[in-house]
């Protein structure tokens, strides 16, 4: 094991960051709200933990430039997950089976394990075999500076399983063992294996804990799995599915056997970017989600991964939400209560009725805002309600209730000049008396949540600070609107 190597590429690439992030921090697209890497490249969440009275938030990263290359994990802390400090990257390439352009330190999770921080990860090489994913253990006894284990790697893939469809392995511990569940392929389908530990260094195979039938993609990534109410969650993003870039099953698992048997399934978020999510709990008892506010199949197909490359950087985290069982064992996805605090100049309206003359509303300055609001069903006889956000400059994006066809759209096809496409799902309106919408808006991207939560459609939208309309307006009759909220929301990064 090469510590000094580790160090120097360390160095190297925090060099890279102190230099530019002064520059970078300057640009047009820069987030206000969203976590985000002070420079380079982000996509996966990896190591997401509370240790030593901090939020954790470790990252895919290449500090370099805002394209995907040679992955290093990022480190941030915070009090609030809304306000960080970032903090020397945690784990870069150094090694035989990670030090690879095309590779490196893939995703992973972290634990607290004999009093020290624990990340698992992939590490991924390339030494004339194809790709080689492993998985790999480092530790920190003060939670910053983290040392590889010489043992690595800790597990290769087993037997049928491609040694490049092995990865983003997500550990915890129950009583007095620790487990971990690894995305995995086999026979050109998506599944997720189960490991287990007394020690955390030395790992045997489980169980099979789900895998595809062929609805679910080729290969799940960043697999998730955790315990919430009386039951228990699993989540990955598959690769090869459509439009299903989050997944969730809910079901029951047997520790005895390893047996996971799910009985509901559904979707985190339908938008355009949200993948990749992780969990983890909070000190009051909260299980905090947080994806990556991208996604892998969509943005190659039309312009790299958005304009923000050409400002030396790309890629931030959606929002954190809360994950809460309803009855039913369907999920809900609230963004986190801590938003709250960046609350400026709220305005109130108890009612609204909205008809085919466009309206005009106000919410902070137009492009970071909050507005909350119900539409009561009971007094609509409208076909359809359209919001017209982040309007200006001839480009706007739509978000399409129709109540006809119980159909959601947002459609950013007009948005920017950049992006494309119109994010779809189902509106579940029999019986229901009101339907809920919580809007959040930061300068590069639209959260809209709906359906007690349970709705939900993420895009990036890379709009300029002259379109910060906000519009409304009905078809084919009224829309009644209650409890309506808007706020101005301040910058967390000034």
């Amino acid at each position: 094991m090469s510590k000094e190597l580790l160090k120097q590429n360390i160095e190297k690439a925090q060099f890279e960051i102190d230099r530019k992030k002064d520059m970078i921090k300057s640009g047009k697209m820069r987030q206000h709200y969203h976590f985000m890497p002070q420079t380079g490249w982000l996509n996966d969440p990896n190591g997401l933990i509370y240790f030593r009275g901090k939020y954790h938030f470790f990252f895919q990263h290449n500090p370099y430039s805002g394209f995907w290359d040679s992955m290093h994990w990022g480190h941030a802390v915070s009090d609030d997950m809304l306000h960080w400090e970032y903090l020397p990257l945690a784990l870069v390439p150094s090694e035989k089976y990670d030090n690879h352009q095309k590779g490196g330190c893939f995703s992973g999770s972290a634990i607290e394990h004999d009093g020290k921080l624990f990340l698992m990860y992939t590490g991924v090489t390339n030494e004339g075999n194809g790709y080689e994913q492993v998985q790999c253990i480092a530790y920190s006894e003060d939670g910053i500076h983290f040392e590889k284990y010489e043992g690595n790697p800790v597990l290769t893939a087993p037997e049928g399983i491609p040694t490049d469809m092995f990865r983003d392995p997500k550990v915890w511990k129950h009583e007095d063992t620790y487990y971990m569940v690894c995305g995995a392929s086999r026979n050109n389908r998506g599944m997720a294996l189960l490991y287990r530990s007394k020690n955390m260094l030395n790992w045997e195979f489980f169980n099979v804990l789900a895998e595809s039938r062929g609805e679910w993609g080729f290969m799940w990534e960043c697999p998730d799995f955790y315990p919430i109410g009386d039951k228990y969650v699993l989540t990955f993003s598959p690769m090869d599915s459509g439009d299903h870039t989050s997944v969730y099953l809910v079901g029951d698992f047997d520790y005895e056997t390893g047996s996971f048997y799910s009985h509901v399934s559904g979707e985190i978020n339908w938008g355009f970017d949200y993948y990749a999510p992780q969990s983890f709990l909070a000190p009051d008892g909260r299980r905090i989600m947080v994806g990556w506010a991208n996604e892998w199949e969509w943005m190659p197909s039309w312009k790299d991964w958005g304009p923000t490359y050409k400002e030396g950087w790309c890629g931030f985290f959606n929002i954190p939400m809360e994950v809460r069982l309803m009855k039913d064992s369907t999920l809900q996805f609230l963004p986190i209560k801590e938003i709250e605090s960046l609350r400026q100049g709220g305005q109130f309206w108890d009612n609204l009725v909205v008809t085919e003359d466009e309206l005009e509303l106000k919410a902070g300055d137009g492009v970071t805002f909050e507005l909350k609001m119900k539409i009561d069903l009971e007094k609509t006889d409208a076909d359809k309600l359209e919001f017209t956000l982040r309007c200006g400059e001839g480009k706007k994006t739509v978000c399409m209730f129709d109540f006809k066809k119980a159909e959601m759209t947002v459609n950013r096809n007009n948005a920017d000049g950049w992006s494309r496409g119109i994010s779809r799902s189902v509106m579940y309106l029999n019986n229901k008396k009101e339907l809920d919408v919580h809007i959040l808006s930061d300068q590069s991207s639209l959260e809209i949540f709906t359906s007690e939560y349970q709705n939900n459609h993420s895009n990036n939208i890379f709009a300029g600070n002259f379109q910060n309309q906000l519009k409304v307006r009905a078809y084919g009759g009224s829309v009644a609107i209650k409890d309506i909220e808007t706020y101005g929301l301040k910058d967390c990064y000034c």
